[in-house]
This record gives C-alpha cells, structure tokens and sequence, in this order.
C-alpha cells in the first residue's frame, strides 16, 4: 500500500457553466485535450458535485417553491427561507440538529450534513443545487465514457464540501465512487514496532477528495482535478453509502 512516488494534481481550466442535459465525461475528454493533459490509466479524477448536479438538472428556482406549515415555522424559528426549508426537508430523511440559519439532516443517501447538501453557491440567483440522486452511478457513467472514447482505465470520485464534528473548517469528501476500493485497511498488518493494528481503516476516497479541492479552490472555477501517481486498490461495485457509519457502531447518535 506504499505511495512513495510523486503524485501529482492536475486542474482542469476553462469548463464553462454546464446546464442540464450536458455530458460530463465528454466535457472532461475536450478539457484534457484542449490543456494538452491527455487522461492516463490509473488516474483518479476528483469531480465536484456541482457541475454534476447541473448536468443532470438538480437545480431548482425558489421562485417554484411552496413552503409548507412546518417549513414556514422552522423558517421562523432559525431565521432561514421557507423555500430553502421546504427543499432541505424534501431532500431529507432525517433531522438530527435545527440552529440558527442551519439545519444538519441525514439525505435520503445516507450522508449526515448541513442543509442536505442543498447550495445556493455558484448558482445563478434565485436557484439552489441539490446533491445527485445517485452519485454512485453518475461517477460509474461519467468512468466508463471515459473509458469508452480513451481507452483509459480510471477511478472517479465525486466530491462535495461537508463540515466535521468537533472540527472548524470543512473539508471536501467523497460522496460518489467508481473504480476505486474506497478503504485502506491496515488491520492486521504490524507496525514498524512489530505492533498489530487493530482499528486502522483509511477513508482514502475522503483522502483524494480533500485532497483535489486544494487544486480547486471554491472560486476558481476549476470543477475537476486528476490525481496522478497515487497507487490505489481497484475496485468494481463501490458505493459510497459504505463511507457513512453505521447506526451500530456510531457511538454518538
């Protein structure tokens, strides 16, 4: 599992606005040819979530919005838009924590954030992004367009910013995969002390994600990134519904 060679994280410039219907993977195809940065085997392509979304039309216009009683109250109650509400709920299965201008819930993916992934950022005014209804397989569709107009064998993981219990700042994680084993597991290997290790499993999916964004920064419209040069363990069928813990072992729900 050693990553001692260089790895490299290469931007994609110049992606203009997508709007629905648009082909992701076509789009990163011309980008890679057009900055003279052919895709290679085994690259990891890091994809925000945002231009996925847009493609696939999960943008709404809060004008199209009607908020329902309880949105209106909880507006009230958290100084936050009805129509946000009502969309953040409808993106819900479960509230776990209402604070002022904040609501953290569990998305009918499985994912514990704030709002539910719904985002009004970079997004024309007056509409709000929603997380894909299936990140899984949009990150399998836009890896095997990929693979059927290069010939090239990559992973792709899709990425949104999410915040961290006890932490400040947010990182970018995972919340679709393709191509790729999500987990390093280190359990039952021994140390360099000759110490065996029980407990140690790497979320390098989470890893690569935050990883990327340090090439995409939240204003610089760089929407995707290739990773190049980290070894990672290839995988079909991954899902990552596998990233969230289980109610059993969350030891604080």
């Amino acid at each position: 599992m050693a990553n001692s060679k260089l790895i490299e994280m290469i931007p994609f410039q110049g992606i203009a606005e997508i709007s629905k219907g648009q082909d992701i993977g076509e789009i990163i195809i011309e980008s890679s040819r057009k900055q003279r940065t052919p895709i290679r085997d085994n690259d990891v392509l890091v994809i925000t979530h945002k231009i996925v979304s847009k493609a696939e039309g999960q943008v709404i216009n809060l004008a199209s919005i009607t908020p329902s009683t309880f949105a209106l109250r909880v507006g009230r109650h958290i100084g936050k838009d009805p129509k946000q509400v009502e969309v953040i709920l409808s993106q819900s299965r479960r509230l776990v924590k209402m604070v002022k201008g904040l609501i953290i819930t569990e998305t009918s993916h499985g994912f514990v954030c704030a709002n539910a992934g719904v985002d009004q950022s970079n997004v024309k005014k007056g509409n709000i992004v929603l997380l894909p209804q299936r990140p899984d397989k949009s990150a399998q569709q836009i890896r095997n367009k990929i693979r059927a107009k290069t010939g090239k064998h990559v992973a792709v993981i899709i990425s949104d910013t999410f915040g961290r219990p006890w932490r400040e700042g947010q990182v970018d994680v995972a919340i679709g995969i393709a191509g790729l084993d999500p987990f390093a597991d280190y359990r039952g290997m021994r140390d360099q002390y000759g110490y065996d290790l029980k407990a140690s499993v790497i979320c390098i999916a989470d890893e690569l994600a935050s990883a990327a964004e340090l090439c995409m920064n939240k204003l610089d419209r760089v929407p995707a990134v290739i990773i190049r040069g980290y070894k990672f363990k290839k995988a079909e069928n991954v899902s990552s519904r596998s990233l969230a813990r289980k109610p059993a072992r969350d030891l604080f729900r």
